[in-house]
């Protein structure tokens, strides 16, 4: 069985048998455990449930309009995507939601004092910080960091966003490689087979081979365990692939740290029918075509190899 889905599956048993009634904003209902980590290691493959089928081209789509800073759904119905449509107002905007918070948070950093005749007056000035470049910036210059930190939760702006994100921030981790580790992902890569004579670290560097490992752990305060939360692990899978790309390291673990774990009363129908359907599905492989920066891949360098998922079940319903 892929190691999502047991991974996963393991998660929706849990909430049906441990979770607590509760009431919800949506007045929606839900069954809710509290508290709960998933890991899921690169090396096994794409963590794409196959279950049900996961709409990919959504998931991509809505992560590259995050690394765009964008916050209207313009781009997203451009390209086939309405996941956000719900939320957005009649001119589709969604105020400072992810996009914004990651690649454009905004910091009053200076600030000038005039005096004039009627009193002081103060003037801020405001500056705009990329958080995704900073990261990348560290990871090029200090990979041992324990900075390497993105938040989406700016408190101050929580009011003018239709929805407060749920998944609101995201830390790197890099370690450094055994010469065993990078051998063996010379031979994942089919540079050398089992008979060829072991490789130097020297010339592994000069096959440009990954001297680090990167893993990337998220954390949501809200996990709608059915519809979301297979969106995020995949979401979180992607950008992890397009960091560790970008500076030349394995893609490690992700791991996903999860506050509110529920099951909206609407979905239990649908959790029951996924639970008893065969696992015998593997995972797929990303193929990943590299962009010049982590801000201009497009949809065409995603390829994912060997996704053969069970059918996902049409109009399920959506608690607003």
């Amino acid at each position: 069985m892929a190691q999502i889905d047991e991974i996963y599956l393991q998660l929706l048993k849990e909430v049906l048998e441990n979770g607590n009634k509760k009431e919800d904003r949506t007045e929606t209902g839900t069954t809710s455990i509290f508290g709960k980590q998933i890991r899921f290691k690169m090396e096994d493959g794409f963590p794409l449930l196959t279950t049900k089928k996961i709409h990919t081209k959504s998931i991509i789509h809505e992560l590259l309009w995050f690394l765009r800073g964008d916050t209207n759904i313009k781009y997203l119905q451009d390209n086939g995507v309405t996941i956000w449509d719900e939320w957005a107002d009649e001119n589709g905007e969604l105020g400072p939601v992810y996009g914004k918070q990651w690649v454009n948070w905004k910091s009053i950093r200076e600030k000038k004092v005039l005096y004039v005749d009627k009193g002081l007056s103060i003037k801020y000035t405001p500056t705009y910080i990329n958080q995704i470049k900073n990261i990348i910036d560290i990871l090029h210059t200090n990979p041992d960091s324990r900075r390497m930190m993105v938040s989406a939760w700016n408190v101050g702006d929580l009011k003018d966003m239709k929805l407060p994100p749920c998944h609101y921030g995201f830390q790197l981790y890099t370690r450094l490689l055994t010469y065993n580790e990078r051998h063996a992902w010379c031979r994942g890569l089919g540079i050398i087979d089992e008979s060829s004579s072991a490789l130097s670290h020297t010339k592994m560097n000069a096959l440009r081979i990954p001297t680090r490992e990167i893993s990337l752990m998220w954390n949501q305060r809200s996990v709608d365990t059915f519809l979301g939360l297979p969106f995020n692990i995949a979401s979180y899978g992607f950008l992890l692939h397009m960091f560790a790309q970008q500076v030349n390291m394995k893609p490690g673990e992700l791991i996903g740290n999860l506050g509110d774990v529920h099951i909206y009363d609407n979905h239990l129908e649908y959790v029951q029918k996924q639970l008893k359907r065969g696992t015998k599905l593997s995972s797929p492989q990303l193929q990943l075509k590299k962009a010049s920066s982590i801000f201009d891949y497009t949809i065409e360098d995603f390829n994912l190899l060997g996704y053969q998922p069970f059918p996902n079940w049409k109009n399920v319903p959506i608690a607003i």
